[in-house]
């Protein structure tokens, strides 16, 4: 039998780059995603697509979280816009940091992985993004793979861990990584503004077209008509 893995899919470049990493090296994948009232909820039926795509199951969870607190889910707040490289690598956490995410999810992930006991939790958090999220950072990636194996049953019999195998690439390499091994990426969603195409001004779209401009590919998203038919 192959051994399980839950993979935290966005609908993003970075998880589905994880999900078929994940799958290249011979894991059963069960894809968690999540609705939490984004704005941009156009990446979830990205995620289910890239889940199809990859034979993987799939669950969606939907959360309400009613206190907001990020532009990401208060239509009323601003999204950060037209930011340079060096500010969104350097600048304060950003108004779409969405307060402790990573936390509540990978404590859904830690539950669904003991319940279908399987052996990894895949995140698809990486270098790039962790000046501006704490919770995408090595650091805190590290601590809570301390909690999962402190305090789960699978954990402490040391059948269960939290891996992120793209945390120290660049966004080029990603792109590169995934070209490898056949991501769909006109089916991924970066975009943070929740239109019927990329802004291409958001943090995310700004971060994306450096990736594959440095990788020297094609964003196969760009060139393709953004609707789910």
């Amino acid at each position: 039998m192959r051994r399980k893995a839950v993979v935290l899919v966005s609908g993003g470049l970075d998880s589905a780059v994880t999900l078929f990493w994940a799958i290249k090296k011979g894991f059963d994948c069960h894809c968690l995603i999540f609705h939490y009232g984004q704005r941009h909820d156009r990446e979830i039926s990205s995620a289910r697509r890239i889940a199809e795509a990859a034979g993987a199951k799939q669950e969606l969870v939907r959360l309400n979280l009613p206190w907001k607190g990020s532009s990401l889910t208060d239509m009323g707040m601003d999204l950060p816009n037209g930011r340079s490289i060096e500010e969104i690598a350097s600048g304060p956490v950003p108004s779409s940091y969405v307060p402790a995410r990573n936390t509540i999810f990978l404590g859904i992930a830690s539950s669904f992985a003991e319940t279908i006991a399987a052996d990894v939790i895949f995140i698809g958090a990486h270098s790039e993004d962790s000046s501006g999220y704490p919770d995408c950072r090595k650091e805190y990636l590290d601590v809570f793979n301390k909690v999962i194996k402190k305090g789960t049953k699978r954990g402490v019999e040391g059948k269960l861990r939290l891996q992120f195998p793209l945390i120290d690439k660049s966004k080029s390499e990603i792109v590169k990584l995934g070209a490898s091994l056949g991501v769909p990426f006109h089916m991924t969603w970066s975009c943070y503004s929740g239109l019927e195409r990329p802004c291409g001004s958001c943090d995310s779209c700004i971060l994306r077209a450096k990736g594959f401009r440095e990788a020297g590919i094609e964003d196969s998203l760009l060139n393709r008509e953004t609707c789910l038919t």
